[in-house]
């Protein structure tokens, strides 16, 4: 198809891959990145600012392993639950591994794409940026890729009554750096998402009370596994997705009882209406830590502001807050992109095919969005495989993504099949099961997973890809661009986790107790009903 030449748009964690493998795919790869460095969320900011950013304390909700590139295993000595400086770092070195920086315009700000004048001919976009000497310019480019993340627009709901007149202070999460200034306040944090209980329990070992706010609780899911490996290690793996093959209830039933077994929700004020699988589950270990010790309190909504007090829903009222926290989330919009009218969004819904590609360009499908999606697992390892159906499909001639109406069908699909499972919410437009959705992505590729050819030409490895945690680089064994690494990356996994904590050599096997605890709790579960 010969050269093509593509802009990719953000040098953060979706945007490093897009232009890794737009590389591999030979093509003139050009990223305009606004601030003065990569990194994206993960370059923690001290100032305010309208980037998106991260706490000083934040670390990853998801494991290295897990969320490592499928060419790039983390070092040995690597938390597994990397700080945001660890996390830095770790692009930073992906970077420099793969000659990226070169790519990359840093203080180069986009300010539209547009289709261009020859776009129903050839597909071209057309993208106006502005240089660091303020000067404006514009190019053409036969592919883009928008890689600007969806964390850098607080939502602030509908204001609570009295909440304008509150003599207190209150902030966004996305404004709350670190805990300086809040020492010996009493903190009233409203939402129970990551970023809410990442407040509430940094807060609570330096402020005078911390009251956690949550309009219906949720499922806290614990960072740490069977014997302590991170649970995302333990859980996303081909073996554990046989759940699939029950019955929902049973399944919610079964989680749901297994983590009680840790942490009475019920007991804990936490407990929701809705049943694990039906909402975003929240991941901390230290939180319960904090409710027993009661520096943080569990409240239900937030009734009204008045001057320094805070009343809630069951009655109960805080005579005097100094700090009021809103952990509310985030909204995303494309006004980048023609005006904001190719990908309108509403309350957070937008209308793109695997939750890349807009409807109305499916005639070429040479803009895409990249890291439009909350899976269940990291989002790293799905951005890159999103960048590379978008590669596969510009040098196939647009013959991998399907028809415009199969593609409107899809779309349909995956919001009935949301609105089935999940709770109604802002939080829950782009959720997806991270194998099941990564699998859909390999099968555009033509980069499935291998597991029965495996097992038949290489049965340690099959083995491993069936028990195993299904990380990114099981696929980069078929399909285009493999990476000979990959085997090797797969079956050492263990011994990166190891290394995280221990220097002892010794191997740890976790498949077997795995096996036999989930067929005790299986078993538990069924004889119980």
């Amino acid at each position: 198809m010969g050269t093509k030449k593509v802009a990719v748009i953000g040098a953060g964690a979706s945007g490093l891959p897009s232009i890794r493998h737009g590389l591999l795919y030979g093509a003139d790869v050009t990223c305009f990145e606004a601030s003065d460095d990569v990194g994206g969320l993960w370059r923690y900011k001290s100032h305010e600012t309208n980037e998106s950013s991260v706490m000083k304390t934040t670390v990853i909700n998801t494991s290295k392993e897990m969320t490592a590139y499928s060419d790039f295993p983390p070092q040995e000595n690597l938390a597994n639950f990397m700080h945001n400086n660890e996390m830095l770092n770790y692009l930073k070195a992906y970077a420099e591994h793969h000659g990226l920086l070169k790519h990359i315009k840093l203080r180069h700000r986009v300010l539209n794409i547009e289709r261009s004048q020859n776009y129903e001919k050839d597909g071209t976009w057309k993208v106006t940026y502005q240089n660091p000497e303020g000067k404006t310019l514009e190019d053409i480019f036969d592919g883009v890729l928008v890689c600007s993340g969806h964390h850098a627009i607080p939502h602030w709901p509908t204001p609570f009554p009295g909440q304008n007149e509150f003599k207190g202070r209150i902030v966004h999460s996305h404004s709350y750096k670190d805990h300086k200034g809040y020492e010996d306040k009493v903190v009233v944090v409203v939402g129970i998402g990551n970023s809410g209980i990442d407040v509430a329990v940094e807060q609570s070992r330096i402020a005078k009370q911390v009251y956690l706010v949550t309009r219906r609780g949720t499922w806290l899911i614990p960072k740490l596994e069977t014997r302590g490996f991170p649970f995302d290690v333990i859980m996303n793996t081909r073996f554990f997705s046989l759940y699939k093959l029950f019955p929902q209830s049973l399944l919610n039933s079964l989680v749901e009882y297994r983590i009680n077994q840790r942490v009475d929700h019920d007991l804990y004020g936490l407990k929701p209406a809705h049943r694990v699988f039906s909402a975003h589950p929240s991941l901390n270990d230290e939180l319960p830590n904090r409710i027993a010790n009661g520096t943080v309190r569990i409240k239900p909504n937030i009734k009204k502001f008045d001057g320094y007090s805070v009343h809630f829903e069951d009655g109960s009222v805080i005579p005097h807050v100094d700090e009021v926290v809103m952990s509310t989330g985030f909204s995303f919009e494309f006004d980048l992109i023609e005006k904001g009218k190719l990908v309108p969004v509403t309350e957070n819904e937008v209308d793109l095919f695997k939750y890349m590609f807009p409807v109305a360009t499916s005639d070429h499908n040479s803009l895409c969005i990249i890291g439009l999606i909350q899976p269940f697992g990291s989002i790293m390892p799905v951005s890159e495989q999103q960048s590379r159906v978008f590669f596969a499909n510009l040098f196939s001639g647009n013959h991998i993504i399907p028809r415009k109406s199969q593609m409107s069908e899809d779309v349909v699909n995956k919001k009935e099949a949301m609105a089935q499972q999940f709770v109604k919410s802002r939080r829950h437009t782009i959720q997806v099961d991270y194998i099941p959705y990564m699998d859909e992505l390999a099968e555009l590729i033509g980069c499935q997973v291998p597991i029965l050819k495996t097992l038949l030409t290489d049965p340690i490895l099959g083995f491993r890809l069936f028990f195993g945690p299904n990380a990114g680089y099981c696929y980069r064994l078929a399909g285009p661009h493999t990476w000979q690494g990959a085997r090797n990356a797969i079956l050492t996994i263990d011994q990166r986790v190891r290394k995280a904590t221990t220097s002892k050599p010794e191997p740890t096997n976790y498949t077997i107790p795995l096996l036999i605890s989930t067929l005790i709790l299986f078993a538990i579960i069924f004889f119980s009903m």
